[in-house]
């Protein structure tokens, strides 16, 4: 292998090794996003749930 053909497998390599970090760069940005979603998505649901029975009961008792 000639010095030139050594220099663009390197470069190859480089820019393969470029192309993974920014793969895993966003993955890691979706998996963070999902981390959050699994949190405030249930907690919404649940605190909707209890306006609407703190909304319901009231015009029930009377």
């Amino acid at each position: 292998m000639t010095h030139a053909e050594q220099s663009l497998a390197d470069d190859k390599m480089r820019a393969e090794i470029a192309n993974l970090i920014a793969a895993t760069s966003k993955l890691n940005a979706e998996t963070s996003k999902i981390t959050r979603e699994r949190f405030w998505i249930p907690f919404t649901v649940f605190a909707g749930v209890i306006v609407a029975i703190v909304s319901i009961v009231p015009r029930l008792i009377q």
